[in-house]
């Protein structure tokens, strides 16, 4: 068998060219008497901008980084995985259709690192995709349309789309799936996400993080020890 890539492909497509500039003059503009415009065409420091955007989304005043918006083509991730991202709110999204694109021969797909590991029940695994693909091409040739030969597909086969969000949803999303409790596959896709912005945007580094990161403990119900829980920091606090 032919090794296969299970690591999530993803590419910045689109984000504005003056991100920090755009969001401090939205943080400026609250403070201040003067034009937003006059406030853009005005400010080169960097250091001082950086205080100020720190400061305000420190504070909760959140609606001023929603006017940044990001967008990223993903291919080679699951199913599963697509189904777990599309729950979040206030993203976009364009997926590959199972109903419009027919397979054609073994479709693409993901193995979970924990099967892979074992060679017996990769080969298991394996075969399994193999009897789906043939399943699901008997179903086509015998002129099933392909949005009813889709229902024999597993949450292994490969997925590609096209999402968008504002900063303020990247963010939450970053802080809840790179949590080490997040499922492997999208806490993968999200740190590529992360990574592929902050090499063009280093000054959001500090925020793309997990929650716990953020808030100096843990609130999950089961920690995975990297930080102090809620119930212990109360605790010591006397709360």
């Amino acid at each position: 068998m032919e090794e296969r890539n299970n690591k999530p492909i993803v590419n910045l497509i689109s984000k504005p060219d003056n991100m920090l500039k755009t969001v401090y003059t939205a943080c400026r503009t609250c403070y201040s008497a003067d034009y937003p415009i006059n406030i853009y065409e005005s400010t080169d420091d960097e250091e001082k901008m950086l205080k100020l955007i720190k400061r305000v989304i420190g504070s909760g005043h959140y609606s001023t980084i929603e006017h940044i918006q990001v967008s990223f083509a993903i291919s080679n991730v699951s199913r599963a995985c697509t189904h777990q991202l599309v729950r979040h709110r206030h993203m976009s999204f364009s997926q590959k259709s199972q109903r419009y694109v027919k397979e054609k021969g073994q479709f693409d797909y993901i193995i979970p690192p924990t099967i892979e590991k074992d060679e017996q029940l990769k080969a298991k695994f394996e075969s399994f995709m193999e009897q789906i693909s043939n399943t699901y091409q008997e179903f086509v040739d015998a002129g099933i349309p392909a949005e009813d030969a889709r229902f024999v597909l597993p949450n292994a086969a490969a997925s590609s789309l096209v999402t968008s969000l504002n900063l303020r949803e990247l963010i939450h999303l970053a802080n809840l799936r790179l949590c080490t409790r997040a499922q492997y596959e999208i806490r993968t896709m999200v740190k590529a996400m992360c990574d592929v912005l902050t090499k063009e945007e280093p000054w959001l580094k500090e925020y793309l993080v997990p929650k716990c990161e953020r808030l100096g403990f843990c609130d999950e119900d089961k920690s995975c020890g990297r930080k102090i829980t809620k119930e212990e920091l109360f605790s010591k606090a006397g709360v």
